[in-house]
């Protein structure tokens, strides 16, 4: 028994933090703290730097491999002659890290903290019981290792497609001459370049928090992050199986037996491009009472796989399918809430599910083509719109149009990321054309050219102050607009777009036009990337 268990300590994962006392006392010197961080033996120290350097080198080398055989070609290294003496010398070095691997077991092997984790661990694997898995949630360690807690093979839902998610598509293609034998063989070399940018540095640059640099980086504040959710808001983690196979990584905080009224809405959060729920949105909602669910992007920290469209959307899916069947949430009970560019994902969900209550993206676009444009140099263009639209196709707008429930939009009034000129020019942030798509395909009567610049005269008000200095200059009366929108929607209860404004005068429209986008936006005067705070957070307006 005790030979299999060192075994197991070999393989097993590394250990980070004990979030909570089991049965035994706390070690000497730790009583004032609920948790605290595993401490190795000398010998599991040593050993585990070491390993940890040679597996950062075999990444620098996997990385560099293409210019470190392009270097030793030229040079005629590349013959097995002179290969041969190099195989003998990285075979010494793989006997020599095994048996370092080996003393790294011994070490674990001798913690009884380990080694009491470890057992845990093998109990739960054997039999996953809500007993053995309160145990397990007692430690933070290698998230690859955590058994899975719930698949989307638990549920079948037949109003989705293959796999159990609707396929995202790229824009249709158009018959004719384009679509020939030769502009296809034309073209090849561009299809070709648009998947190498997409699978190398496009999808880097697009979801930086995918970088495994960058997740080392930030491996101790994602640590703390989860520490807190845990100890403090007694946080409840969880590994769910996409139909693709990705595992993704959630923290659910149930506040339905705890007193308020935000208790039973769960908010389900949506990270940016290089955001994690350890230290991302979900404090905000945590801060309002609200039952929260976080989630983190496929490859980031304990989420494997890529974070490609479909992928997103594969993740999106499991993780509403879990807060429904395993948690126990209604749809109408839910609440999605996403910064940047998680509203892609937010967005699906709703168009997905439209029975969710009500969806709140904040600092989010419309669509990531300008965005992408914006970066790259302009002879680049018609390869940019290639690889945007055949691989990272973001149309946030076009999927929140496709959703009939309440929505409420947050504008950073000195965003720097999602504009197109610079944070000084209000008008070239794409919140406003996400605004403008939404409440010109939900009310294209009202939605004129005059009812436009109005609308946007209010959106580049770059102060509250000249925003209400606009909205009065129209004399818009609020009572009125809501009296005519109340008095559509009861005589004919029919779904989006409304023909309401149909028969109204030019004032009329501009005056409810304007009323639409105050209900719809809110503006927060600061940057992209600072936290929300609860006061900016709201359940979006219902009429």
């Amino acid at each position: 028994m005790a030979g299999w268990l060192w075994f197991r300590c070999l393989f097993g994962p590394s250990l980070h933090r004990i979030h909570r006392p089991l049965e035994q006392p706390r070690p000497e010197g730790r009583a004032g703290r609920r948790g605290w961080d595993y401490q190795p033996k000398t010998l599991e120290r040593h050993t585990d730097s070491i390993l940890g350097w040679a597996s950062a080198l075999w990444s620098l080398s996997y990385y560099s491999s293409p210019l470190i055989l392009c270097y030793l070609y030229r040079k005629g290294y590349i013959c097995s002659s002179k290969l041969a003496p190099y195989s003998q010398y990285v075979g010494t070095v793989l006997v020599c890290l095994l048996g370092v691997a080996c003393l790294r077991g011994w070490g674990r092997w001798r913690n009884p903290e380990y080694l009491q984790f470890m057992t845990i661990l093998e109990e739960t694997r054997k039999s996953h019981t809500p007993s053995n898995k309160k145990k397990l949630a007692s430690y933070d360690f290698d998230f690859s290792h955590w058994p899975a807690d719930f698949s989307w093979k638990e549920v079948s839902n037949p109003k989705l497609s293959k796999g159990g998610v609707s396929l995202l598509k790229p824009e249709p293609k158009h018959r004719g001459a384009a679509d020939s034998l030769l502009n296809s063989v034309r073209t090849l070399p561009c299809h070709i370049i648009s998947y190498l940018i997409a699978h190398s540095f496009g999808r880097r640059m697009l979801y930086p928090g995918s970088v495994g640099l960058l997740q080392k980086a930030m491996r101790p504040m994602l640590q703390q992050g989860q520490a807190r959710l845990i100890e403090e808001y007694d946080g409840q983690r969880n590994k769910l199986v996409a139909c693709d196979g990705n595992e993704i990584d959630t923290m659910f905080v149930d506040r339905r037996g705890q007193r308020g009224p935000h208790g039973k809405t769960l908010v389900i959060c949506c990270e940016g491009n290089a955001g994690f729920y350890e230290v991302g949105c979900m404090n905000t909602p945590l801060d309002g009472g609200y039952s929260v669910l976080g989630w983190n992007h496929p490859g980031f920290a304990g989420s494997t796989g890529v974070p490609f469209p479909q992928n997103e959307a594969n993740a999106m899916d499991v993780v509403i399918q879990f807060a429904v069947h395993k948690l126990g949430f209604q749809l109408h009970d839910i609440v999605v809430y996403a910064w940047s560019i998680g509203g892609f994902t937010a967005s699906w969900a709703v168009m997905s599910y439209p029975e969710i209550r009500a969806l709140v993206l904040d600092a989010s676009f419309d669509d990531l083509l300008p965005l992408a444009l914006k970066v790259m140099p302009d002879s680049w263009r018609p390869l940019v719109t290639h690889t945007v639209r055949q691989y990272m196709n973001l149309n946030n707008a076009e999927q929140l149009c496709k959703y009939q429930g309440p929505v409420l939009l947050i504008r950073r009034t000195k965003d720097e990321i999602i504009t197109t000129t610079g944070p000084e020019d209000i008008m070239s942030n794409r919140g406003n054309d996400l605004l403008l798509r939404l409440l010109q395909y939900r009310y294209p009567k009202v939605m004129t050219e005059d009812s436009l610049r109005a609308v946007r005269q209010w959106l580049s008000a770059g102060s509250q102050i000249e925003e209400a200095s606009v909205y009065s200059g129209y004399e818009v009366d609020d009572d009125w607009c809501l009296s005519v929108l109340q008095s559509y929607q009861t005589d004919r209860e029919t779904p989006f777009p409304w023909s309401v404004g149909e028969d109204m005068m030019l004032e009329g429209r501009r005056q409810l036009a304007l009323f639409l986008a105050r209900k719809y936006m809110r503006n927060f005067e600061t940057t992209h990337c600072t936290p929300l705070p609860i006061t900016e957070f709201h359940v979006p307006w219902k009429l």
